[in-house]
């Protein structure tokens, strides 16, 4: 297939980039940054550029669209451009895929929206929603986002993928994650901050494992389903520094500071229908993915 994959100069999209180009398929990269690698084709357009997007995307077969403010401390720090490129951002892309002709579009959203869910843990895609429980711009705009989703394929017919992520990790991570941070306290002696009691948890999912997930849900099995796409096992603050530790080989410091305001908790929610629509399930441990991250970082400060 001929894939678009918006914001694919980034930590998720270059990685799906790679298992793209890996499976046999024709990524095109669409960012205002250069892509990672020289041997894809790379499209300078800002997502809210609309006849240029329709241009893009003409020929493709799908679009994956990553595009977003994914870092929740930008979106707090900026609302606004948090909802112009998560909920308008999405619309413009979805739009232009619709008049490209792109058959299939492909959403990447969060498991930050069970912020907002009703019912029993653990909860699936079906969960239904509170608003007044949103709790955070960002899940707001991601919630939103899947809801123009939905509305495109009711009013226009636009086939669709929802993937709601688990917190990805691994090499190319932005620096501004938790994981880089507490690697680089704990790799320069210095103590690691934990906001909160450091009891909550995510569930995190190997980049690699992710993106395969994304070649699996190109598949007919993977049209007009929201789909979660999660970790196996819940890795708290706390863990987190013990298995940071661990890969290092070294003891850590740790304090506590005030929680961040509207921070997910950790919900557990289930990634069965991955495994019986898709046929995927994450193969790598959250410590074999983090020990991965450590060793990459190190060749990252040999050729620099």
């Amino acid at each position: 297939m001929r894939v678009a994959v918006t914001g694919g100069a980034g930590f998720i999209g270059s990685n799906v980039v790679d298992a793209l180009l890996v499976h046999g398929h024709e990524p095109i990269v669409i960012d205002i940054r250069p892509a990672h690698r020289r041997d894809v084709a790379a499209l300078c357009i800002d997502v809210h550029d609309r006849a240029a997007m329709v241009n893009a995307l003409v020929d493709c077969d799908a679009v994956f669209h990553l595009a977003a403010v994914a870092n929740v401390n930008d979106a707090y720090d900026d609302p606004s451009e948090c909802i112009n490129l998560n909920v308008l951002g999405t619309a413009q892309t979805l739009d232009a895929a619709r008049q490209a002709g792109v058959r299939r579009f492909v959403l990447a959203s969060t498991v930050w929206v069970y912020n907002a869910a009703d019912g029993h843990e653990p909860l699936d895609e079906d969960a239904a929603m509170t608003p007044r429980e949103v709790g955070h711009v960002y899940t707001a705009s991601k919630l939103a986002a899947e809801m123009i989703v939905h509305s495109y394929a009711q009013l226009y017919g636009q086939e669709f993928t929802i993937l709601r992520y688990g917190i990805p990790f691994g090499p190319r991570m932005r620096t501004a994650l938790a994981i880089p941070q507490f690697v680089a306290k704990a790799m320069a002696g210095e103590p690691i901050r934990i906001q909160g009691d450091g009891s909550q948890f995510r569930r995190y999912v190997y980049v690699e494992d992710l993106a395969d997930a994304h070649i699996l849900a190109l598949g007919p099995a993977g049209a007009n389903h929201v789909i979660n796409i999660e970790g196996e096992v819940p890795v708290s603050m706390r863990d987190m520094v013990d298995a940071v530790a661990a890969a290092l080989g070294c003891e850590v410091q740790v304090e506590y500071g005030p929680a961040r305001p509207g921070d997910f908790s950790g919900r557990e929610v289930s990634a069965k229908l991955a495994e019986t629509q898709l046929g995927w399930r994450p193969t790598t441990s959250f410590e074999d993915g983090l020990r991965r991250y450590v060793a990459w970082l190190s060749t990252q400060s040999v050729t620099s």
